[in-house]
């Protein structure tokens, strides 16, 4: 791999993201994916041939590499010999994985509850932390983002902005959130962001997120695989048991597509359960006399 050459490479990578507008965590992203594809190749990789793409693809399989992870590795590569170093005949020899769908795991009401009565202190952070993350169905960087501002009490909402796909949004502001909202502003007074991390300037990181969530789950003896994600999870899920038209859940969650809410759908066991069952509507006869 010439030292001169692949510097040039890796810039003209860089370039060709920022034109293309991706968020600076997709690219590194983008950039740990190539750097591990280089390392396979052990040359510069606008020099791979498609036999060595086959077996790089072959290595991640022999190696366990999860669906998700194998087909956003070769969408790198695809970016990459599409834009960077045009060679559209290697596309052909790219083979996506098919995922398995697996249903999310959904917190119940209760568990919810005792999640944001655990919620760590000192102060109110954590516990509207997670309150925005559930009463609005906002994802971990979504809630972290938010400024003082993006909350329209007038309007009841809360505004999202720049949300995934750079799209922006408004979710519902529940009187009972705007309260437990109010009381935490007159307690942490937040300029900014609306929830700062430890220097009082930068918003707090998901990584603190996960933590503070991590915690409040032990103290609730949450015993479920639990992510803050699965407070929007459990939003989407409990709104449908609710009677809210999938739609509106849509529109609330961000989906560009209703089959990416049509999951929840799978989630909603009190539905399920409140389905009558053809077997309960047949009329038996009575038997004859005999």
């Amino acid at each position: 791999m010439s030292d001169q050459y692949v510097p040039a490479l890796r810039r003209r990578f860089l370039e060709d993201m920022q034109i293309k507008g991706l968020l600076p965590k997709t690219q590194t992203m983008y950039l740990r994916a190539m750097r591990e594809f280089t390392q396979f190749l052990g040359h510069s990789p606008d020099t791979a041939t498609p036999e060595e793409l086959r077996a790089f693809q072959l290595d991640m399989k022999e190696r366990g590499v999860g669906a998700p992870t194998f087909n956003n590795r070769l969408t790198v590569l695809s970016f990459f010999f599409a834009t960077t170093c045009p060679r559209p005949e290697m596309k052909r020899h790219m083979r996506y994985q098919r995922a398995a769908k697996k249903i999310p795991v959904v917190l119940s009401a209760e568990e919810v509850t005792r999640i944001l009565e655990a919620a760590p202190g000192p102060g109110l952070r954590y516990r509207s932390v997670f309150s925005v993350a559930y009463g609005g169905g906002l994802r971990a960087s979504e809630v972290t983002h938010l400024k003082v501002g993006d909350i329209e009490s007038d309007r009841m909402l809360i505004r999202v902005d720049q949300g995934k796909g750079r799209k922006d949004r408004h979710v519902m502001l529940s009187p009972r959130l705007l309260d437990l909202l109010r009381d935490y502003y007159r307690e942490a007074r937040p300029a900014g962001s609306l929830f700062p991390g430890r220097n009082r300037v930068d918003p707090i990181s998901t990584r603190q997120f996960n933590r503070a969530f991590g915690v409040a789950c032990d103290f609730a003896e949450i015993k479920k695989a639990v992510s803050p994600h699965t407070l929007r999870h459990s939003f989407a899920t409990h709104l449908l048991e609710g009677g809210t038209d999938i739609r509106v859940i849509q529109v609330l969650l961000g989906h560009a597509k209703l089959e990416t809410t049509t999951v929840y759908t799978k989630l909603a066991t009190k539905m399920i359960r409140d389905v009558t069952s053809p077997l309960d509507l047949l009329v038996c006869r009575e038997a004859g006399p005999g």
